[in-house]
């Protein structure tokens, strides 16, 4: 991935467990976006947050320090996640133990998804792609992609941005 660039971005949580399904892991995500996006790393075109993996539509901006701002919202996610599971969930927790030289757990499957977004009609047929994934008969979680908070929809159809994160996909294309 390369600054200045615009991608769809499918990262999944190890082992495709629903760890995302409560709210507060949720929130950890838009929570440690918000601060990329107010730090001016990132740029969120559109997202969707479903039980077992998320997708992006972002551009990033700048480095966070000497890394690139998809791995820091991977490591800063994750810790924060295992820190919660430690807390509250140390049974959960177990699921996500990998013996890694370089972690004790892992939250993120390695190698997330990344496609270059270099056209409108691009990024039109992945923000439908990904509003319409909590409708899919698999989760069910809404009826219509605006009634499914964890996602951008309802910000393409009202202009509302309740977690404060997004940008119209129309400033870029």
């Amino acid at each position: 991935m390369f600054l200045d660039e615009v991608y769809f971005w499918t990262d999944t949580v190890y082992r495709w467990h629903c760890l995302l399904k409560p709210d507060k892991y949720k929130e950890i995500v838009v929570d440690y976006l918000k601060e990329l996006v107010e730090e001016k790393h990132v740029i969120v075109y559109g997202f969707v947050i479903m039980p077992n993996h998320l997708h992006l539509v972002w551009e990033m901006k700048s480095k966070v320090g000497k890394e690139m701002p998809y791995a820091s919202f991977n490591k800063h996610t994750a810790h924060e996640t295992v820190k919660d599971l430690k807390s509250n969930h140390p049974n959960v927790l177990a699921y996500f133990v990998v013996n890694d030289a370089e972690r004790q757990h892992r939250i993120w499957r390695r190698n997330p998804l990344a496609i270059l977004m270099n056209s409108r009609l691009k990024v039109e047929q992945k923000l439908d792609y990904i509003h319409r994934d909590p409708l899919h008969e698999r989760w069910n979680l809404a009826d219509q992609p605006e009634n499914y908070r964890w996602s951008s929809a309802t910000f393409y159809e009202t202009r509302e941005d309740e977690f404060g994160i997004l940008t119209h996909y129309m400033e870029r294309f």
